[in-house]
């Protein structure tokens, strides 16, 4: 079978499609984030198709439980905001990361840098903006003076390390075990558990994505080849039932009661139960799985893939933000509509951190080669193969 044009696109073109269809997935899956497929097809009179306004309309500042955030009309989330935040960092250090990176550069990044915040509509430090579970980032690292490589130990277990991951597959593009690895050395600075392991599998997933000619299935298959435990196995159940539909509205159900047992939080988004977000070796995030389905019920192609997440509502915006990343990674085109009015309603340049990014991996790539080339000639001087050019 002769590969699909955008299965042979360049570096620059799967590291834009990647970051700036995270963000477009992110803005469309914030306005219906935390509710139910069947509660979404209510009050939007069918399915949600692209952007759309506020769930309470003009009483968004006010109406619980999501004042005083602007969700909707464009605007991206903590997703997008922990994702620039990211590559930021490898901007600055311009090579590979570890959790020390994360204190030294990220955690400061937090803290002490006001951006406009697009739910907010107005300048402030993002560390006002992010949830709880990335506010453990600074509790632990800048207050408690943890060692980054174990801050994560003891933060509730969700999506919140996965969801900004996709700057470390770009930079490992095409080298899924080398994106993991650097994701859970990362992700140990702000998860743990299967949390951390989501992580580390997500930057598998867009650096499989990444791989000249690469398909839905041939990432799934790079994510079960180095996932563990319940993730593992979640995304392995997920991804079976995906397989047996094309079209997401069938979809919706059946995944959600694929990824149900592996799923801490329970049936009520809203009010998770007892044993949610807890360390387990036998669950899963329910966001990374459901994501790599919707790809697989869409066949790559963004739009698809996008709108089924969006439709599947609880958190719906990571669940877009992940599917986005990974289609866009595979050269699945961003709408362009879609891309332009997020980027002019949340006033941010989305292709800027994709053009710093692409530069910065360029760049790690050589320093790789090179200590690449130094390794092979050390190991040839003490009698190993030599390796010829």
């Amino acid at each position: 079978m002769e590969p699909k044009p955008h299965q042979n696109a360049p570096l620059d073109e799967r590291i834009a499609g990647a970051l700036v269809g995270a963000a477009v997935g992110d803005a469309l899956g914030g306005p219906v984030e935390g509710y139910s497929p069947e509660q979404i097809l209510e009050r939007h009179g069918g399915r949600v198709h692209g952007i759309v306004g506020p769930w309470h309309g003009d009483a968004w500042r006010t109406a619980r439980p999501l004042a005083p955030y602007h969700k909707g009309d464009g605007h991206v989330t903590d997703d997008t905001l922990m994702t620039h935040a990211l590559v930021r960092v490898y901007a600055t250090v311009r090579d590979h990361l570890d959790a020390y990176a994360v204190a030294d550069h990220l955690v400061p990044d937090l803290m002490t840098e006001p951006r406009w915040i697009p739910e907010l509509e107005t300048e402030a430090l993002p560390l006002q903006r992010i949830f709880l579970a990335e506010k453990w980032l600074v509790t632990r690292i800048h207050y408690g003076h943890a060692d980054p490589r174990e801050a994560g130990t003891g933060n509730i277990v969700n999506c919140g390390a996965a969801m900004y991951m996709a700057p470390v597959g770009l930079v490992n593009a095409a080298n899924p075990a080398a994106a993991y690895a650097e994701a859970l050395d990362i992700a140990g600075a702000h998860q743990s558990s299967y949390g951390r392991e989501a992580a580390g599998v997500l930057a598998a997933a867009v650096a499989a994505a990444c791989t000249p000619g690469a398909t839905p299935d041939s990432v799934v298959s790079a994510c079960l080849s180095l996932a563990k435990d319940g993730t593992r196995t979640a995304i392995e159940r997920v991804c079976e039932e995906a397989s047996r539909h094309t079209d997401f509205e069938s979809a919706l159900r059946p995944l959600r009661e694929a990824v149900a047992p592996y799923d801490t939080v329970g049936p009520d988004y809203r009010s998770p139960s007892l044993g949610a977000r807890r360390p387990s070796r036998l669950h899963a995030i329910e966001e990374l799985p459901v994501a790599l389905g919707l790809l697989l019920v869409a066949q790559g192609d963004f739009r698809h893939a996008v709108l089924g997440a969006v439709n599947y509502g609880r958190d719906c915006d990571s669940i877009a933000t992940m599917a986005g990343a990974v289609a866009g990674a595979l050269g699945s085109p961003v709408p362009e509509d879609w891309s332009k009015t997020v980027a002019e309603a949340s006033r941010l340049d989305l292709w800027e951190p994709a053009t710093a990014l692409t530069a910065v991996t360029r760049e790690i790539f050589a320093r790789d080669m090179s200590r690449r080339r130094t390794h092979e000639q050390a190991f040839a001087s003490l009698g190993g193969p030599a390796c010829s050019d």
